[in-house]
């Protein structure tokens, strides 16, 4: 083996065939693995000492890695202003997505508030928004609507016999569902974070995840309609529950309140106007204009003196009290009602955490640790779970404010806290005059980005059907099942989807392209040409035991070798030739005794030469069948290449008769040219290599297929050879006990072209191409 320059811009390669043996010496393939044992890496995990616990409480605590660094005179200045950027934005959407949760406005500021704060000490990302978010808001205020109906809560009165809705009972317990809720999937998260479980995230692909988006958003509009119309329809809940509400609601249309219809229509012309010229003019603003607290405020001034809620009936946002709460525990009971949906807010917030968060980390150019994002998201929800807030995430809109207003750490996070702190000490209590539809206007604008999601559509029906399905099928399952068992059906869906993929792969022919060592598809390529008597057969995916059987078949029609039906006809006919051998033994027997004694046996005793019997030639159907196997191309050592008596003579196998001659033979063997794939009139296959070049690994299945596919095919005399293994496929192999006497190591080759060459000089041919490479590309053959 050797490399030898040639001339500027070309090489010459020279190197011997190589199979797995010899590529095992060449190369020294070690015998021990450089991975430690189990045990030593057990003692090492649990030996201690100061950089290992160092590192172990910096990454436990991430604060302690970059608040001794930071920078007042790089950072200050942009945290802080970006810090009270975010604030301004977090008391709207806070009281907002409240409604949304179904409990009451003060407790979206308390969520804007604590899990903030614990996420600015064990985050990762340095310019997420941690606090409300629509998605998970919708889904905590299903699981309060469900536990906790109105119907619960009324009463008839006892004076005039009418019913009565018993509010403060109710949303006493509905924040208590909510924070149960959120405590349970803030352990899931911490659970699943400290067993290195981050990458479970990644079954939620993009498409899921944005249709999932895409259909809550319908959700979140859905449960808003009231708030905008100022109406009361009836709640509905399970399968097609969004359904019922719309026809509900249409129903309840004549009742209208005006008062609320027109505050939503002017505080809807305000918000989409400002927030497209914010859109516009960004690059001018120093700021964004904070529009939603200025819609707030001025919401609130003219409802407080134009008396909207006692003259015209406009619902409010009532009481809200002065201070923080004191923690509680959470209602452990509840746990067993609301363990799906917790796994569900738990698996949803992540993603959509971790994805803003490395989007943030690749743009900035730093690594976001999705375990501890797993960890600090599960705390955060767990803290403030105690302090009657419900689960949080990251927020888009609040995210971008934070990054391009110029913050750079989680400092900006710890300064809208403290935002959010004042209004809770002192502010909250002025907002008691502002009507629900206004917030709800305010959920409807920012849900923006969310239905800009069905632009994917036509996006990916260019790009990747599979994905569009995927992407649909979520979208309607969430919308028509609900967003618990919407999520379960379409993460079923999408595991679904890769499982059809790898049942259904491209099965390709490969052929040389002339003069190179490439082998690409036949039916793709059209200066692929498939080699005389070789057969190159590939999978695009890994073959297991979904799709092993479906290889097989597509081994034999690729192929146009039917293995079992020539095993059933070479059984038939050696059945039939040993009659007729037995046959003929009596027979020339019979004969032997009637020429003894009559003449039977010159002078000094030997048998006439006239008289013997032509064991060489045989009977004429013998001759004939010896001509045809002398047509072949390759030495069969005195068997029939049952492969070519299908795909070369087009004999019956199982006939007797029937014409063996030359002109037999040519007429027969000009069929071939009528198969699909276009195979030369005078293949005859003698050798089939199985490029493995895609797989990844091997099961039982597999490796069980493989040694019948091997086992088959030399029956009817037929090389099998492997091509294109990876170490790991190989050592699995070797695990399997695969590799016997009958399949040595030999059978498995570095490259098809090694296969090719090798299977090549064992029919005897003479000659081994060369090729001389330029480095653009363009090969020659030297022969």
């Amino acid at each position: 083996m050797g490399v030898e320059e040639q001339r500027a811009g070309k090489f010459y390669v020279e190197r011997d065939v190589l199979d797995e043996l010899c590529l095992d010496q060449v190369a020294r393939r070690r015998t021990h693995s450089t991975t430690p044992p189990l045990k030593e890496r057990v003692k090492d995990s649990l030996r201690c000492s100061m950089p290992k616990l160092k590192r172990s409480v910096l990454s436990t605590l991430p604060v302690l890695s970059w608040l001794p660094r930071y920078s007042v005179r790089d950072n200050g200045l942009g945290d802080l202003i970006s810090g009270i950027s975010v604030g301004i934005m977090h008391l709207p959407q806070g009281m907002a997505y409240a409604l949304l949760a179904s409990v009451p406005p003060v407790f979206g500021l308390y969520t804007s508030f604590y899990p903030v704060l614990v996420y600015c000490l064990l985050g990762t990302s340095r310019h997420i928004s941690i606090g409300t978010f629509a998605v998970i808001s919708i889904m905590i205020g299903s699981v309060t609507e469900r536990l906790a109906p109105d119907s619960d809560f009324t009463f008839l009165n006892g004076t005039n016999g009418t019913a009565v809705l018993d509010v403060t009972a109710r949303d006493a317990y509905r924040v208590q569902i909510a924070a149960s809720t959120t405590v349970l999937s803030g352990l899931f998260q911490v659970l699943l974070g400290m067993v290195r479980f981050g990458f479970v995230v990644t079954y939620l692909s993009e498409p899921l995840v944005r249709g999932y988006t895409t259909g809550a958003a319908t959700h979140v509009v859905v449960s808003q309609l009231k708030y905008i119309f100022g109406i009361h329809p009836a709640r509905f809940s399970g399968p097609l529950s969004q359904v019922y509400i719309l026809i509900d609601i249409c129903r309840h249309l004549p009742e209208t309140n005006i008062g609320a219809l027109v505050v939503s229509l002017v505080a809807l012309v305000v918000l989409i106007v400002v927030k497209e010229l914010n859109s516009c003019y960004e690059k001018k603003l120093p700021l964004p204009i904070p529009i939603e607290l200025i819609v707030i405020v001025a919401a609130t001034l003219i409802s407080y003196y134009g008396n909207l809620n006692s003259q015209y009936d406009v619902a409010v946002v009532g009481e809200i009290p002065r201070g923080l709460k004191s923690p509680s525990l959470p209602d452990v009971s509840l746990w067993g009602m609301v363990v799906g949906d917790a796994f569900a807010v738990a698996i949803v917030g992540y993603a959509i955490n971790i994805s803003l968060g490395k989007t943030f980390g690749l743009k900035h150019g730093y690594k976001v640790d999705s375990n501890q994002e797993l960890v600090a998201l599960g705390l955060s929800n767990t803290v403030g779970g105690f302090f009657q807030c419900y689960s949080v995430t990251a927020s888009m809109s609040r995210s971008l404010i934070q990054e391009s207003t110029g913050g750079r750490t989680q400092v900006a996070g710890v300064v809208s806290s403290v935002i959010v702190l004042i209004t809770i000490l002192q502010l909250g209590t002025l907002f008691e005059e502002l009507p629900k539809a206004v917030l709800s206007c305010i959920v409807f604008v920012n849900l923006k980005g969310m239905f800009k999601q069905y632009l994917d559509i036509p996006a990916l029906w260019k790009s990747n059907t599979v994905d569009l399905l995927v992407w649909l099928v979520t979208l309607v399952c969430t919308i028509l099942l609900n967003l618990d068992l919407g999520l379960a059906a379409s993460i079923a869906f999408s595991l679904l989807t890769v499982i059809f993929r790898t049942q259904l792969p491209r099965y390709s022919i490969l052929g040389q392209v002339p003069g190179t060592e490439l082998y690409l598809d036949t039916d793709t390529y059209e200066e692929a040409k498939e080699i005389r008597g070789i057969t190159i057969f590939r999978s695009s995916t890994t073959v297991y035991y979904t799709n092993a059987e479906l290889y097989l078949d597509a081994l034999q029609k690729k192929s146009g070798i039917d293995i079992g039906k020539l095993l059933t006809r070479k059984k038939k006919r050696d059945a039939k030739q040993k009659r007729k051998d037995k046959k003929e033994e009596k027979k020339a027997k019979k004969e032997a005794k009637k020429q003894n004694g009559v003449n039977g046996h010159l002078p000094n005793g030997t048998v006439h030469p006239e008289d013997k019997v032509d064991v060489e030639k045989g009977s004429p159907d013998l001759k004939g069948n010896r001509t045809d196997i002398a047509l072949t191309d390759r030495p069969t050592n005195g068997q029939v290449n049952w492969a070519y008596e299908q795909q070369g003579t087009g004999l019956d196998l199982g006939s007797e008769t029937g014409s063996h001659g030359d002109d037999a033979i040519t007429q027969t063997s000009s069929t071939i040219g009528e198969e699909k794939r276009g195979r030369s009139s005078d293949n005859d296959t003698h050798t089939i290599i199985l490029d493995l070049s895609t797989a990844s690994f091997v099961d039982t299945v597999t490796v069980m297929m493989l040694n019948n596919i091997f086992r088959d095919y030399r029956e009817i005399d037929i090389d099998i050879y492997l091509a294109g293994c990876q170490v790991c496929v190989v050592e699995q192999l070797s695990r399997a006990s695969f590799f016997s006497e009958s399949i040595p190591k030999s059978r498995l080759f570095t490259t098809v072209h090694d296969a090719v060459l090798h299977s090549l000089r064992l029919q005897g041919a003479s000659d081994v191409p060369i090729y001389e490479c330029a480095l653009d590309m363009a090969c020659t053959t030297k022969m």
